[in-house]
């Protein structure tokens, strides 16, 4: 995670900017500047049912220190330094709700086609170390089996402005799964010095890539397909 400087906000962004889903105002480090603007360290469990059927995903991320300082910005509620989960779970609430308008960041694919999911009821933050990290279950609206050909899950942020990277270790979990079922973890594609470049003039406000500019991420997706043969 790269460390930044962030402006105090007023406290409505504050909470409105949970997750990075509006303009970071106040942004102090070159990295801030430009897109994307908020980092994000991402592990997942895919969990099976006894049938032997995908029916939820548990999501892990760890957000970068300088958005986790700024999101949790007055949230010591008793003034003990100790950011506890009830303090923490309206922010949670917060952001799980506003990852609906931008589909979790998540793909569930079978056979190119998208599976929607419910509505999150379980979710939480925890802070340790300066870092931000979310869980949070997505329950599919119909349990999956997996075949040959397999389930794709794709995380990422398609206007970039929040970037995932799947964690080093365990980026992937099958839980309870069948004995031959597998997952094959594919990492995003960082941008190369040009796109880079083109991305970085973006300003912060700009929530959404122009449309000439959105096969520019197209490789930036991060990839987790799972085979039941």
């Amino acid at each position: 995670m790269t460390c930044s400087t962030f402006a105090r906000p007023p406290r409505r962004l504050a909470i409105g900017l949970a997750l990075g889903f509006a303009a970071l105002l106040g942004a102090g480090s070159e990295r801030a500047v430009a897109h994307p603007h908020v980092f994000v360290d991402a592990r997942v469990e895919v969990v099976f049912d006894e049938g032997g059927k995908i029916s939820a995903l548990r999501h892990v991320w760890r957000f970068d220190d300088a958005f986790s300082a700024f999101a949790s910005q007055g949230l010591d509620k008793n003034g003990d330094g100790i950011l506890s989960i009830d303090e923490l779970q309206p922010l949670a609430k917060v952001n799980v709700d506003s990852l609906k308008e931008y589909d979790y960041f998540t793909k569930l694919k079978v056979g190119g086609k998208r599976i929607g999911f419910k509505i999150p009821t379980e979710y939480w933050l925890q802070s340790s170390d300066g870092y931000l990290t979310l869980f949070y279950t997505l329950v599919p609206m119909q349990a999956i089996k997996p075949e040959a050909a397999g389930v794709a899950v794709e995380v990422y942020d398609p206007s970039y402005f929040v970037d995932f990277q799947m964690v080093e270790k365990d980026p992937a979990k099958l839980v309870a799964a069948p004995a031959a079922c597998t997952a094959a973890v594919h990492r995003k594609s960082d941008p190369d010095a040009a796109t880079a470049a083109i991305l970085g003039q973006i300003p912060a406000s700009e929530r959404e890539l122009p449309a000439n500019l959105r096969s520019l991420t197209a490789d930036m997706s991060n990839r987790v397909t799972i085979k039941c043969p």
